[in-house]
Formats: structure tokens, sequence, C-alpha cells
């Protein structure tokens, strides 16, 4: 059987043009990391510009095209002006992540109404709000992907993330409305479900919960927690044509935490 040398490898990124929010650290680079090596340009959308231009450094290391542009993903005109910045630079946009997040951990009788809105602001509006924005551009490329970042939370309960485990459900949703609303632009929107990722995140929940490093190990079959390269793959693959006929879908990367009894 022949293969035709024209149609495009499922891996390959190359020639394309990925934002990532949040992608100066943690599962954000893993996955900025994963799409550089194959061969996307990436653009680090963040706000601490000290620590996004070191990560811009890694990325060039790489051998990838990066660049570092800042965003507030609580703004529609920041998210904008996020895009336009992006295709003035790069020619166009092929790739969203959204990624950029936060969480604050109280039990839920103790959050004020501004912590409640600070956390669902970020992590789902902030989704919304970029992906809206980047939408034309899109479109305006034939098509594209959008990567959104949920969380086991997303699934599961926690007593001492309840406006996180709001906004990350809430972008499990928010993924298959923009999915049956732009499948016919030929832009697939997918969510990514990562498991007890090591970060600065969740060390920081490491310290302020006892013990916890312990269960999550222990429940986990991979016995082990997540590393930031972990989330390198999924990334890829939802956005390349070997995902072309996938959207509105939701894949856990959490080493079966999610699925043991």
């Amino acid at each position: 059987m022949s293969v035709d040398s024209r149609a495009p490898a499922l891996f390959d990124l190359t020639g394309k043009i990925a934002i990532v929010t949040g992608g100066n650290g943690g599962i954000g680079l893993g996955m900025a990391k994963g799409l550089a090596e194959a061969g996307a340009a990436i653009v680090v959308a963040a706000r601490d510009a000290a620590k996004s231009e070191a990560a811009v450094k890694e990325l060039i290391a790489l051998g990838a095209e990066a660049a570092f542009i800042a965003v507030d993903v609580t703004d529609a005109g920041s998210c904008r002006v996020l895009i336009e910045a992006t295709v003035a630079r790069f020619g166009k946009l092929d790739i969203l992540v959204n990624n950029a997040g936060i969480n604050i951990r109280k039990v839920p009788e103790n959050y004020s109404a501004e912590e409640w809105h600070r956390v669902l602001d970020i992590n789902l509006t902030g989704s919304f709000l970029c992906s809206q924005a980047a939408y034309p551009a899109l479109c305006k490329a034939g098509g594209g992907k959008i990567v959104n970042i949920g969380s086991m939370m997303s699934i599961f309960g926690a007593a001492f993330a309840v406006p996180y485990a709001a906004s990350k459900g809430g972008v499990v949703q928010l993924t298959k409305a923009l999915a049956t609303a732009w499948a016919k632009d030929n832009i697939q929107v997918n969510a990514v479900l990562p498991g007890w990722i090591d970060t600065d995140l969740t060390r920081e929940a490491r310290r302020q919960m006892a013990g916890m490093h312990e269960r999550i190990e222990a429940r986990t079959p991979a016995r082990r927690w997540g590393k930031a390269r972990d989330m390198a793959g999924v990334a890829v693959f939802l956005s390349a044509p070997a995902s072309d006929f996938i959207t509105g879908a939701t894949i856990t990367v959490d080493g079966g935490y999610s699925v043991q009894g």
C-alpha cells in the first residue's frame, strides 16, 4: 500500500503557531515543550515577565521559535491584544492551550466572594475569553485546535477546593459547548484532566495538607506523582492532525488515579 508523501504526519506540528496561557511553568511549560519538540512555534502568555522569559529561553534551547506576550486572561481586551500580537509576530494562530489557573484552598464556609470570583474568573472565564478572542484567527487559518485544562476536580468533589472544582467542572462543559459550536469551522476543542502532577501549585498543597503526598501516591496505580513532562504527549496529540476527528472529549492524564475504585 503506497503512502501519499504529501499527507501531513499525524503528530507533526511544523509551521504551526501555538499560544499556551500560563505556559511559563508546571503543566503549561510541560505542554509547551512538547509542542515545541513537535515543531510548533510557541507564545508563552502569562503575567510574570521574568518567569516567562526564562521559559522562552528553555523553548528556544529546544530549537523552537518562542516569544513571551503578556496577558490578563480575565480581561477581554487583553485577550484580544494577545491574539493580535501573536498574529502580528508569527502571521497566524493554529493552537490555543488554555492552561492559566489558580487555586485557593479553604473550607467552603471561609471563602470570601472575592476569592470565589477570582478563581472562577481566571480558570473558567479566562478560558472562555481567550477562546472567544482566538476564534477569528483560527477561522482565518482554516481551523485549529483549542486544548482546555480541566482537573481531577472536574470529576471528584474536594472539600478544600470548592471554587476550583466548580471552575474546572465548568471548563469541561465549556469544552463540550465550544466543540459543538465551532465544529463547522474545523476547530476541535478538547479538554485534558491532569491528575496529581508535581508542580509549584501541588507542592504548596502538600505543604498545607499533611500526608497528602503519601495518600495520592498510594491511590495512584502508577505509584507516583505525574511530572510536567507527562503532559507533553497529550498536548501534541490534541494539537496535531492525529486528533482531527476528536472534539468535545476529555482525556485524563493521571496514572490511573480516576479509575481506581
